[in-house]
């Protein structure tokens, strides 16, 4: 799959609390920084899929190493997830905004998170999801249609971006089913086992 373009595979399926393709969530990642952020955001990208999102948007910059790592992933794994760079954040805002997108501007400076989802939850919009690497500038705060604080404590991102989806979803990307994988981790109390599907009997 080209750099910049949405992957083939588009979300064929609801997840979470019975999303419509029109009701979807998208990460939006602020600030990577090439080399330096290579492992942070790969484990933005990992979460973001792992827990229910539908795509990730790597703003104003393109990393090929991001990329492959990622696309390995959904290969192996399976999922529609996808992944798009370059795109100037600014552009990214405003195109979501102007299709009828909410934004929620994941920061230490916002709103409880528990305050901040029982109105986030209620709307049915697509959901624009900001996380940032750097600082962030004010032109996020002002867009954003929540500032959303996983407290107000210094935190990583990663683990915002995971406590915001997981209330988000309500716990249901916990049951989501990764379609045309080619691995699947089989539950187990000790060891590990993992089905390679594309094997006879897998």
């Amino acid at each position: 799959m080209p750099v910049g373009t949405f992957s083939a595979l588009r979300p064929d399926i609801t997840v979470g609390r019975q999303h419509t393709l029109a009701e979807q969530i998208v990460v939006l990642r602020l600030g990577h920084r090439i080399p330096r952020d290579l492992r942070v955001t790969t484990h933005v990208c990992l979460t973001a899929r792992a827990f229910g999102a539908d795509g990730l948007i790597l703003a104003d910059v393109v990393d090929t190493a991001l990329e492959k790592t990622i696309l390995d992933v959904c290969k192996r794994f399976g999922g529609s997830f996808w992944i798009r760079m370059g795109e100037p954040w600014r552009q990214a805002v405003k195109d979501w905004k102007s299709k009828g997108g909410e934004i929620a501007h994941l920061t230490a400076y916002g709103i409880p998170l528990p305050e901040a989802m029982e109105a986030i939850n209620a709307s049915p919009r697509p959901k624009l999801v900001v996380v940032g690497a750097e600082k962030v500038p004010g032109e996020v705060f002002e867009a954003a249609n929540w500032n959303v604080a996983v407290t107000n404590q210094p935190i990583s991102e990663v683990s915002a971006l995971a406590m915001f989806l997981d209330r988000y979803f309500e716990g249901r990307q916990f049951s989501k089913e990764f379609e045309n994988a080619q691995l699947r981790i089989i539950p187990s109390a000790h060891g590990k086992k993992v089905v390679n599907l594309t094997e006879p009997g897998g």
